[in-house]
């Protein structure tokens, strides 16, 4: 759902019947925190794993109840992978999945990007001119 082209919670209750969301997942942060937390049903999960539109700031917690008991989380890699092992073992493992095929990775072909044009794979996304994953190729 494009947030900026139309209403992210009449776009998902459309989509549920009504019924909303068990678990939101908000990669824009501060323009979207607020209806990422009205597209959840009651005792949902927020997780919100990114800034693109700058950080949450000045919350305040009472909303988690007022919306329905809500649960809110802001994970990173490192709160879960701690050892260079479980880094390895990790990789090896989401890596298999793409293999076969059982994680299916689409890139646009205006997001992939030789290595040596980092920089300006760099650029665009600071741009917020991304959707989805882009792709730096060796």
């Amino acid at each position: 759902i494009n947030y900026r082209e139309e209403s992210i919670v009449e776009r998902v209750k459309e989509i549920t019947g009504g019924k909303k969301v068990r678990v939101v997942y908000d990669s824009v942060g501060k323009d979207t925190w607020e209806a990422s937390l009205d597209c959840l049903q009651r005792r949902g999960l927020m997780v919100s794993f990114g800034n693109a539109s700058g950080p949450v700031t000045g919350v305040n917690l009472g909303i988690l109840n007022q919306k329905g008991s809500l649960y809110a989380t802001r994970p990173s890699l490192q709160g879960y992978i701690t050892t260079r092992e479980e880094l390895t073992e990790a990789s090896n493992e989401l890596f298999s999945l793409i293999a076969s095929g059982v994680i299916k990775v689409d890139v646009a072909e205006n997001q992939r990007y030789a290595l040596k044009d980092a920089r300006r794979a760099h650029e665009v996304l600071e741009s917020r001119a991304t959707q989805g994953s882009s792709l730096l190729i060796p």
